[in-house]
């Protein structure tokens, strides 16, 4: 009969070896299908027999990429774990053995197919997979470095709900066994063969049902590695607990009780080691997967002349079918394998020498229910939440330099800001050129005695005015630097050496009084000279705008002097502006109350977003985040045990921000302290969700910094927090409405300088804004958690 290779190109059954004699079986080979059909008799219900076993996988199929370019990780997989055994899972790195058994623990789906384990479906409701029941060592260390051995294990022991008395009952006979070193030796400092021991400690510590270790005796001598395979062998012995094993040392598996060969995501075989041993007449384990391996290549194209030269030297026996044993028997036991009662069915790529009948084979169970949304609001569970918040307790408290950083940075950047922003300008230099003042009256003397002898002529007595307006202006806290002339005082000032320049016409004082008392009579050469020459450097807008202002009111506050010493009125030398007490604010604002609240709100919520973005990766990166959600974890319970711990930091931090602005550097306050305290803990609850969500979308610390300083500053520009919305362009406006810091910021500052309480629109707008974000933020984590891949 014709065979298949994996394209379904037809192959001559000459490419095979064929045997000289007819295909004969022998008895004790007949004994041997006849006990495994036994074994595996069929029974009424295939869902029952399958939840008999340990493990039970069907027509597993498991890809990633896209559908025009597929990576093929699982293709058609059977896999059988009868209880009470040890199972050893060979392979090459790249066959799929992990990805096989992240299904089996419940981390990843199939594509289709299904898998049973301890007689339920991983991630079903009541199967305890991921759970309890399965310890699961994986071939990274994954243990938290900052733990000593004894906490570490007390934390895992914590999961799976031990008693603490029982746990430490459990650590004392793990560490004789496993010959770890004192137990309060932290786990960064033991070499890599006692870590690899820990982490087999940290499977073993609750006696799960299901034990699934990958690679677990690498760096262990010889003398510890066969204690540890006579203690698998021992707890296997009841039934109760069944190991699934992979390792580099093919030879090693020969303790198991069964072996899986995998190779390209399908099984070769599925057989004890010694059968197999024995069926394909080889020296060893390595020399029957070379048989198995290019049996498996015969139905493809020949690759090189060095690939048919070794198909034609390998010599393969003649394979029995138990397919054409018994064939009275209506149905034929469900076990793995059709090729020689030891291949999986659903290897499609080899060829098979059976008669021509066949077991039928069933019908392609339906593809994997996806994860419902709902499936992610489970009930959290007590124990859990207290091994979590105590590992985050203990890995904060370990790290003595980040917590200093934690406390020590929000007090550096809020006493930056107070000292370093909003304040006057101070010893500004101006450059002034007073013609008035000549070489034989060298001295800015002027006459105070001013007033009109006469009221009806009102003829002033005004000299040197300059040098009274000069006066006025050094009192704003401005250097006043004379020079001779204009051209030199230009020239200095070009050279950055003054910030303005200031000129004096010689008959300044005499043109602006008669400008003021005869202005019918005004000549343009008179308002000319009657006018002081400002010359301003304006690339600085913030200094430009200071020097411009504190000019005005100088001229101002001497024109009222002015009219102060002739006892008139003093209105009648200002504009005719009069400006009442503030509605809000302060009679002279300042910018550090302006960006005050939003600096807060801006230090809070990024020192969060470090903080919880910091810890989740780090706990991602190492393996430990993984590690935890086989043992049961929900990233529900992971998400708000940092919530609660890592909100006592943050409350430290608002406290510390708060007290300084307020206490320290005297901001304005006027509103409810209550409802102020309120917001800025809600703003920092909001950065933490938003660094869990940085946290779950990269893979890599490098990343997560990116995000979180490219959203920094948009934060800071858009917000309202250095610069008022109004003057944003329009679309900027309504983009910036719906980032989580404008209306907070807005809302904060109603508080603070207008003392309006929580039921103003603007007050409590910033409160719903900020919580919308904490639900969606929080919402996308858990999602991402649970659903993005790895």
């Amino acid at each position: 009969m014709p065979a298949y290779d994996n394209e379904g190109a037809t192959i001559s059954m000459e490419d095979v070896r064929a045997p000289e004699a007819p295909i004969t079986i022998s008895t004790i080979e007949k004994e041997l299908i006849a006990r495994r059909h036994k074994q595996f008799k069929s029974q009424k219900s295939t869902v029952a027999s399958r939840k008999q076993q340990a493990v039970c996988v069907r027509r597993a199929h498991k890809k990633y990429g896209t559908t025009k370019n597929p990576n093929i990780i699982l293709d058609g997989l059977n896999m059988t774990v009868p209880k009470g055994t040890i199972y050893g899972l060979l392979g090459a790195s790249g066959c799929g053995k992990t990805t096989l058994l992240s299904c089996i623990v419940g981390r990843r789906r199939l594509n289709s197919g299904e898998i049973w384990v301890l007689g339920g479906k991983p991630g079903s409701p009541g199967s305890g997979v991921p759970g309890p029941r399965i310890g699961y060592m994986p071939q990274e260390i994954a243990l938290f470095g900052e733990f000593s051995i004894r906490e570490t294990l007390i934390y895992f022991g914590w999961i799976a709900n031990m008693p603490t008395k029982e746990v430490e009952e459990r650590i004392d006979f793990l560490i004789a066994l496993l010959q770890l070193p004192n137990p309060t030796r932290q786990v960064k400092n033991l070499s890599g063969g006692q870590q690899r021991r820990t982490s087999l400690a940290a499977a073993l510590i609750h006696d799960p049902e299901l034990l699934i270790l990958d690679e677990p005796t690498v760096g262990v001598d010889p003398v510890l590695r066969q204690s540890i395979w006579d203690h698998l062998v021992e707890i296997t012995k009841g039934g109760r607990t069944t190991v699934i094993i992979t390792t580099h040392y093919i030879d090693e598996t020969k303790q198991a009780d069964i072996i899986g060969l995998m190779r390209g995501g399908r099984f070769l075989a599925e057989e004890s080691p010694m059968e197999l041993i024995r069926r394909y007449q080889g020296e060893s384990l390595e020399e029957v997967f070379l048989k198995l391996s290019v049996l498996q290549n015969l139905g493809k194209r020949r690759r090189s002349s060095i690939l048919a030269d070794v198909v034609e030297r390998v010599e393969l026996p003649a394979l029995p079918n138990p397919a054409a044993v018994d064939l009275e028997e209506a149905e034929i036991g469900e076990i793995s394998g059709e090729f020689g009662d030891n291949v999986s069915m659903s290897s499609r790529g080899r060829v098979v020498v059976t008669p021509e009948l066949v077991a039928p084979i069933e019908a392609m169970p339906p593809p994997e229910k996806p994860a419902r949304n709902m499936d992610m609001y489970i009930p959290m569970k007590w124990h859990h939440m207290k091994a979590l918040i105590w590992k985050n307790f203990l890995s904060l408290f370990r790290n003595f330099g980040a917590l200093a950083f934690i406390v020590g940075l929000p007090v550096s950047q809020m006493i930056f800001f107070c000292l370093a922003i909003g304040h006057y300008p101070v010893g500004l230099p101006i450059a002034v050129v007073n013609y008035e003042v000549n070489s034989t009256n060298p001295l800015c003397e002027y006459n105070k005695d001013v007033c009109p002898q006469d009221p009806n002529t009102y003829e002033w007595n005004l000299t040197r005015f300059s040098c009274e307006y000069l006066d006025f202006l050094s009192t704003r806290q401005s250097n006043l630097i004379t020079y001779p002339s204009k051209e030199l005082a230009m020239a200095e000032a070009e050279k950055g050496k003054a910030r303005a320049v200031l000129v004096f016409h010689s008959n300044f004082s005499e043109s602006l009084m008669q400008r003021i008392t005869d202005p019918r009579h005004v000549t343009n050469w008179t308002v000319k000279h009657s006018d002081m020459e400002a010359h301003m450097d304006v690339t600085d807008k913030q200094v430009e705008w200071m020097l411009y202002r504190d000019l005005q009111l100088a001229f101002m506050d001497a024109s009222e002097h002015l009219a102060t010493v002739c006892d008139l009125p003093t209105r009648i030398m200002s504009i005719p502006v009069h400006f009442n007490k503030p509605i809000y604010g302060l009679d002279v604002p300042n910018f550090t109350d302006f960006a005050g609240p939003g600096v807060i709100l801006t230090i809070v919520f990024f020192l969060a977003v470090a903080l919880t973005s910091g810890s989740m990766l780090a706990e991602r990166n190492e393996g430990i985040l993984e590690r935890s959600l086989v043992s049961g974890i929900t990233g529900t319970e992971i998400l708000f045990s940092h919530v609660i711990v890592e909100m006592l930091v943050m409350l430290v931090q608002s406290a510390v921000v708060l007290l300084l602005g307020f206490l320290l550097f005297g901001l304005t306050m006027k509103g409810p302290i209550g409802w102020v305290i309120c917001l800025t803990v809600m703003t920092g609850l909001c950065g933490m969700t938003f660094g869990f969500v940085v946290s779950c979308l990269c893979d890599t610390d490098r990343t997560a910094t990116y995000i979180a300083l490219g959203s920094f500053l948009p934060m800071v520009l858009l917000c309202g927090i250095i610069w008022p919305i109004e003057g944003m362009h329009v679309v900027l406006q309504w983009i910036s409405y719906f980032l989580p810091l404008t209306l907070s910021t807005e809302g904060l500052r109603s508080m603070l300088q207008r003392g309006w309480s929580v039921n103003t629109p603007t007050v409590s707008a910033g409160f719903t804004s900020i919580a919308i974000w904490i639900a969606v933020y929080l919402t996308t984590s858990i999602l991402l958690l649970k659903f993005k891949k790895g």
